[in-house]
């Protein structure tokens, strides 16, 4: 029996892998049944389902409740999405057994209700009730998100916007129609619309209440824009994680200071990691939900670079079962190293292989490959000795740059002597440099007490009021 299933499990992983999908065998440290608690809305389907297909340890667990949680709402199209997938993986589960009572009846109730929320919205458009109509539009609109309708229900909720006359009634557009981009992944709408749930009226407390879900989304939109600076600016002002709670359909607390944590890591110097993540004092309160982040950037500040590696290695397993981060966890990661190894070398001028490698070589990986790599692309301004097994630091020469910028203060000094001589000899004369250079001749203005003062190129007065054009023995 437990061959049979070794068996189903192996076709379905492999179907996965070729169809491009992420796999991991290691045991997370995560506890599914916890972590599912800390969502809700269609959040927790799509979480269940990603570990479902991707974790070796957790499918079955994970599927099952992916097929539960399904039953529960009334999107068909998601049931059956599990349901395809325990069929494969677990096929003796009670869960593979397709419902057809249950989709037949969801899907007649789902026509009906649809109808009928029509029905009431046309009569609102009859009679003129401006909020009527808005909560027509936003009752459609919940009811096609939840039987996944996505593009019907943006478009019911874009039709909110003309009737909404309250600061509380272009917040709720504004978090619907963002709702529905971050489950399109559609990140350049997510942007398009974070701002405008925060109208420029609002009070200050109002504005402090809703900053947390502003940041939250716009994080998760630059983060899946690739755009980690930004992303990790927006978690490290994400505020109170007590209010970030009420967003858990979006984002968890103890996602924000992953997500935060991490991209902190791979877009900041050691100084600004220590002002604003460690000394943070509002995202302190998301790190103590996430010690082995804290303790991670710690190690980096203090220069352990090894130790930090080691530590985020440890829970590699758990962000990529992560919906949001998944994708970029290898890339991630690959920054935060990149930066250990440069910050590693810069007291040096050269180390050996040797010592490199017991400090950053994974198991049964080359490090001199990776270095090769990094100075290709400019990473890492260094050569590697293959000779001598060193890795010598390009650096420029501090007595070549003090020669040059003497020369040039030198040259400076001489144009400045010049240009005082000449003063000098135009008072002598008793001339005097009066209007700006003639077009053709010179190219600015200037003056007597200027770099335009130069003889022979402004028009002189001389004592006797006549004019002339340049001054002999003058140079």
């Amino acid at each position: 029996m437990a061959s049979d299933q070794q068996n189903h499990l192996l076709a379905f992983f492999t179907a996965m892998e070729n169809q491009g999908g992420v796999i991991v065998q290691d045991v997370p440290k995560l506890d599914l049944g916890l972590y599912i608690e800390n969502y809700k809305g269609r959040s927790r389907f799509d979480r269940l389902l990603l570990i479902g297909q991707c974790s070796v340890p957790l499918c079955l667990d994970a599927l099952k409740a992916a097929v539960i949680e399904a039953k529960q709402g009334k999107d068909v199209q998601r049931y059956r999405d599990a349901w395809e997938c325990i069929r494969v993986a677990g096929p003796n589960e009670p869960e593979a057994q397709f419902d057809d009572a249950w989709v037949n009846a969801t899907t007649k109730a789902n026509k009906i209700f649809t109808h009928q929320l029509e029905a009431e919205l046309k009569g609102y458009k009859n009679n003129l009730i401006k909020e009527s109509i808005r909560i027509g539009h936003r009752d459609l609109g919940e009811h096609l998100e939840s039987i996944g309708n996505l593009n019907g229900a943006a478009d019911a909720y874009v039709k909110m916007r003309p009737d909404a006359s309250t600061i509380s009634h272009i917040v709720d557009v504004g978090r619907h129609i963002i709702g529905i981009m971050l489950q399109k992944r559609d990140w350049t709408g997510v942007l398009a619309n974070v701002n405008k749930t925060m109208p420029p009226n609002m009070t200050a407390e109002e504005a402090c209440h809703e900053q947390p879900y502003q940041k939250m989304v716009a994080g998760l939109a630059y983060l899946g824009s690739e755009k980690y600076a930004e992303a990790a600016k927006c978690f490290l002002e994400t505020g109170d994680p007590k209010a970030c709670k009420h967003y858990n359909d979006v984002a968890s607390p103890n996602d924000v200071a992953i997500y935060g944590g991490l991209l902190a890591l791979a877009s900041m110097e050691r100084d600004e990691l220590q002002r604003k993540v460690l000394d943070n004092a509002s995202f302190r309160n998301y790190l103590e939900r996430e010690p082995q982040i804290r303790k991670a950037i710690s190690m980096f500040v203090n220069c352990r670079y090894s130790a930090c590696l080691e530590i985020l290695e440890r829970y590699r397993s758990d962000y990529l079962l992560d919906l949001y981060l998944q994708k970029h966890v290898s890339n991630i990661f690959s920054l935060i190293r990149k930066k250990c190894i440069v910050q590693y070398l810069a007291p040096f001028s050269c180390v050996t292989l040797d010592s490199m490698t017991a400090v950053f070589a994974k198991p049964g990986g080359s490090l001199e490959t990776e270095l090769i790599s990094m100075i290709k692309s400019g990473a890492l301004k260094a050569r590697i000795d293959a000779i001598d097994k060193l890795l010598v630091m390009d650096s420029s020469d501090p007595r070549v740059a003090m020669q040059i910028n003497a020369l040039e203060t030198i040259r400076s000094y001489e144009r400045e002597a010049l240009e005082r001589v000449r003063r000098m000899s135009l008072a002598a004369a008793d001339l005097e440099v009066r209007g700006t250079y003639r077009k053709g001749l010179g190219g600015g203005t200037g003056g007597a007490g200027g770099a335009g003062g130069l003889p022979g190129l402004g028009e002189i007065l001389l004592d006797d009021g006549e004019s002339g054009y340049g001054v002999e023995g003058l140079s």
